[in-house]
């Protein structure tokens, strides 16, 4: 099961994968997640004399969006494995996600060289979907990398809300004096659109644009995925789900947690240390301080 998020349009760029994949599904994170594993898990427990087969979920991901990992773990916790009569359902794993910011870079690195290779006088913009200030951060440091250890290729990038977002970003590169731009989509978008709106790319204001197309082929893809599954299923014969660990997937990723405020009006909260249980801290207000 491929879980998508705004890498994947919630996964409406993943539509080709069940017909290579007899048997996968896709679904957005969050509730439809939740509904179609206890539809596939209630199936799972009506099978006479069957054993469940395991249920494999990978986050679909190339690293920008951790909290998409922190999620779908979270909804495999909350499911489990078994029901309240003790009857056996299918085993639910985890998979690795379907990449990390290392794998997105190398990947873009390799559009660059294509990019130079399509047109010297190119300028390569890395697009993405905008999602919230922290995976857009992510995607801007990425570039910057792209850009250090790139082809030699102009790299700007832009997360785009709608054509006229992405349309900014290419006048942008048209005063630093780019006379063509290559649109490289930095996640699994294959179709030359930003938020579900259509661009008219080699016409209009995108006159002088292109849409490089897909990051990976879909051959790419499918090899991943399966290389994830194969993971996914060799920890879970030596009892690893991979939940513990995806629930560890956003930590440190968003605002810094600070107990400043906290401390200063005498506030006490719980801490949890691992799996241990959770004990509260108390922060007594500092003497002398107004």
């Amino acid at each position: 099961m491929l879980v998508g998020g705004h890498e994947s349009g919630n996964g409406e760029d993943l539509c080709f994968v069940p017909d290579f994949l007899p048997g996968s599904l896709v679904t957005p994170a969050g509730r439809p997640l939740h509904n179609l594993l206890t539809r596939l898990l209630g199936r799972s427990r009506d099978a006479d004399g069957s054993v469940p087969q395991p249920v494999v979920v990978l986050p679909m991901t190339f690293g920008r969006n951790p909290t998409l990992v922190a999620d779908t773990a979270k909804t495999l916790r909350w499911l489990g494995t078994g029901d309240s009569n003790g009857d056996a359902a299918a085993p639910l794993a985890l998979a690795d996600a379907f990449g990390t910011g290392d794998h997105l870079t190398a990947w873009l690195r390799t559009a660059a060289v294509e990019v130079r290779r399509r047109s010297a006088e190119a300028a390569m913009l890395i697009t993405a979907d905008a999602a919230n200030p922290f995976d857009d951060a992510e995607l801007y440091r990425i570039t910057h990398l792209v850009r250090t250890h790139g082809a030699g290729v102009p790299v700007e990038t832009a997360a785009a809300g709608s054509a006229a977002g992405l349309l900014e970003a290419v006048r942008r590169l048209r005063l630093l004096g780019s006379k063509h731009t290559i649109v490289v989509p930095a996640g699994f978008r294959r179709t030359p659109v930003v938020s579900s709106e259509l661009v008219p790319y080699g016409s209009g204001d995108f006159s002088d644009t292109e849409f490089y197309g897909g990051l990976l082929s879909e051959r790419a893809v499918l090899r991943v995925i399966g290389e994830r599954v194969r993971d996914a299923l060799h920890a879970l014969s030596h009892g690893r789900t991979g939940v513990e660990a995806g629930l560890q997937a956003d930590h440190g990723h968003g605002y810094a947690h600070s107990h400043a405020f906290e401390e200063s009006v005498g506030h006490s909260h719980p801490h949890s240390h691992g799996t241990g249980a959770s004990h509260p801290h108390s922060h007594p207000a500092p003497i002398g301080r107004n």
